[in-house]
């Protein structure tokens, strides 16, 4: 562990907020990634679009099966990602039967990728009626299809905001993949302190990796982190002011853990040092008893990127297929230990 003067140790803590997407990977991979994974790292047209009850329109970037669709996911990513994010685990999803697979649209997020105001936030209303108006745009699209909200990181934040709120959204299945929770209450004083004074202070002030000698590992996977860091729609700096609308987020995501709509899948990684284990030890115990918990204890935060993404991949299937099914990897009954071991 580095150890880093007050100020810088806070520095990087708020930077580990922002996520991955302000980190370099650490040892870029030498030689271009083996074809069948570089086949998956193609650049990420914007081959559809949701038009918002505002009127701004979001890039979306769609997988289609060969046939008409099992089911239908929207997707949503992590904070300064994009709607790249998918392009490891969309093809299991699209093939994953041989008579029909999945549809998955991800979207550009407001403020994120491609999407009308790049780089700023947009505050958590407006997040999650986005993904409210995003849901029913695709309802009206396949109406008498299974419908499947899916969040990564800040995208899980989003949709445990909106299934407790008013506008909750009548999903078939939610998967939440380590979400966003790190709320202001898991924080230390000093934290909180810095975030509120630089956010009030110097609201457009943006950091970067640069600032902080801090290294996390948000996956295992090099190549996929390599291309996350060279996609030109992933912010690398961000303001002081964004960093505190993703606390923000994070505050109501923790709040809204008691108030999620059955059935839901909430995955975590025992490897990640991106969202602290107490406040997803407090999501978890939090859940509605309708609800399923997976925990993998040598996985990272970017679950589907992580190079054993193949285990979550099944389970969030199997789940989706049947909710109440056990979870092909074992990962709810090491969910159970999880919560158990660190009670003691």
């Amino acid at each position: 562990m580095i150890a880093l003067p007050p100020m810088r140790a806070t520095l990087a803590w708020l930077l580990l907020l922002a996520g991955c997407a302000a980190f370099p990977p650490a040892d870029p991979p030498a030689r271009p990634p083996p074809p069948e994974i570089a086949a998956q790292f193609r650049p990420g047209p914007a081959n559809d679009s949701f038009t918002m009850d505002d009127g701004a329109v979001l890039p979306v970037r769609a997988w289609l099966p060969a046939g008409p669709p099992r089911g239908v996911i929207l997707a949503l990513h992590g904070f300064n990602d994009s709607r790249d994010a998918w392009e490891l685990p969309a093809p299991a999803f699209t093939a994953a039967f041989t008579d029909a697979g999945y549809a998955l649209f991800a979207p550009d997020q407001r403020g994120f990728g491609g999407a009308p105001g790049r780089g700023h936030w947009p505050g958590v209303d407006r997040l999650v009626d986005d993904a409210a108006n995003a849901a029913a745009i695709l309802r009206a699209r396949y109406p008498a299809t299974a419908l499947v909200l899916m969040g990564e990181s800040m995208g899980g934040a989003v949709l445990m905001a909106l299934q407790a709120g008013p506008r909750a959204v009548a999903a078939d299945r939610v998967v939440l993949l380590a979400p966003a929770v790190w709320d202001r209450g898991a924080m230390n004083p000093l934290m909180r302190a810095a975030l509120w004074l630089g956010a009030t202070i110097a609201p457009d002030l943006t950091l970067g990796a640069s600032n902080v000698p801090m290294h996390i590992t948000p996956s295992d996977n090099e190549a996929a982190l390599a291309r996350l860091w060279r996609d030109p729609l992933t912010i690398h700096r961000t303001s002081l002011a964004s960093l505190r609308g993703l606390v923000d987020l994070m505050d109501t995501a923790q709040a809204a853990a008691a108030g999620q709509r059955p059935p839901t899948l909430l995955l975590y990684g025992g490897a990640d040092d991106m969202v602290p284990p107490a406040p997803m030890r407090q999501a978890f115990a939090a859940l509605p008893a309708g609800d399923r918990r997976a925990f993998y204890p040598g996985m990272h935060h970017l679950l589907l990127r992580d190079l054993g993404r193949a285990g979550p991949i099944a389970d969030i299937l199997a789940f989706i297929a049947d909710a109440g099914a056990p979870l092909p990897s074992g990962a709810d009954h090491h969910a159970q230990d999880w919560i158990l071991s660190q009670a003691e």
